[in-house]
């Protein structure tokens, strides 16, 4: 039987992949996997820069937000990300979110984006994506939000484990609740064997615009040091 790619293993995993049940009325879900002109921008990325099967360092941001991988199906890849740096032309609306600009910033930095992918897998804790009133979400918000979402995420953090990740050392966008939480995730079910941390992308544009050039740097030190692990 033929060994399947770490990007047949991921289509596959979001292609199955159903939404969490009966987590709370208030909230809606985001889950664009299952949307045709999705899967098609999907099936492009990673036959072009997963069509491999090289384990790589997964770097887990919190969920989908509504303007990024809500609308392209990749995670911290909007619609102008994904034509300008990874080469795939798109019908989605052209617009930035924040995160995904300050990613491809410094992809481009790193030697861009299939230097980058053959290496790393940019993902999330949650790839299902919520929000509330309108507004995003995060998986972490509410205690009893959290304490239903927990089995999900277990599982979830699993499963994409199984499409090929070094288990050696992990990357955690977010050096507030996510790590908090990753990190008691991780003790309890023994992930990875290391986990470093840095400053989430939206943080670092929403807050510390003016201080980017520093925050490429330090991204680049957290994951070339992370790479060395592998």
């Amino acid at each position: 039987m033929k060994k399947l790619t770490f990007g047949e293993k991921a289509l596959g995993f979001y292609k199955t992949l159903n939404a969490p049940l009966h987590i709370s009325p208030k909230i809606e879900i985001i889950h664009p996997y299952k949307v045709p002109e999705v899967q098609r921008y999907m099936r492009k990325f990673y036959g072009k820069f997963f069509s491999d099967n090289k384990t790589r360092v997964f770097v887990f941001g919190i969920n989908p937000g509504r303007f990024g991988s809500a609308t392209t199906g990749i995670s911290f890849t909007d619609p102008i990300a994904l034509e300008q740096f990874c080469g795939i032309k798109n019908t989605v609306a052209k617009r930035r979110e924040l995160s995904s600009e300050f990613v491809y910033k410094f992809i481009e930095q790193w030697g861009g984006a299939k230097v980058f992918y053959k290496d790393f897998f940019l993902t999330a804790v949650s790839p299902i994506g919520f929000t509330r009133d309108g507004i995003n979400y995060n998986y972490y918000d509410d205690p009893v939000f959290f304490s239903r979402l927990k089995p999900f995420l277990v599982d979830m953090i699993k499963k994409q484990i199984a499409l090929g990740a070094t288990r050696k050392a992990v990357i955690v966008f977010g050096v507030g609740k996510n790590l908090k939480i990753f990190n008691e995730l991780n003790d309890e079910y023994g992930f990875f064997e290391k986990v470093r941390a840095i400053e989430h992308p939206r943080f670092i544009m929403q807050y510390q615009r003016k201080n980017i050039s520093k925050y490429l740097k330090k991204y680049h030190g957290i994951f070339s040091q992370t790479l060395l692990c592998k």
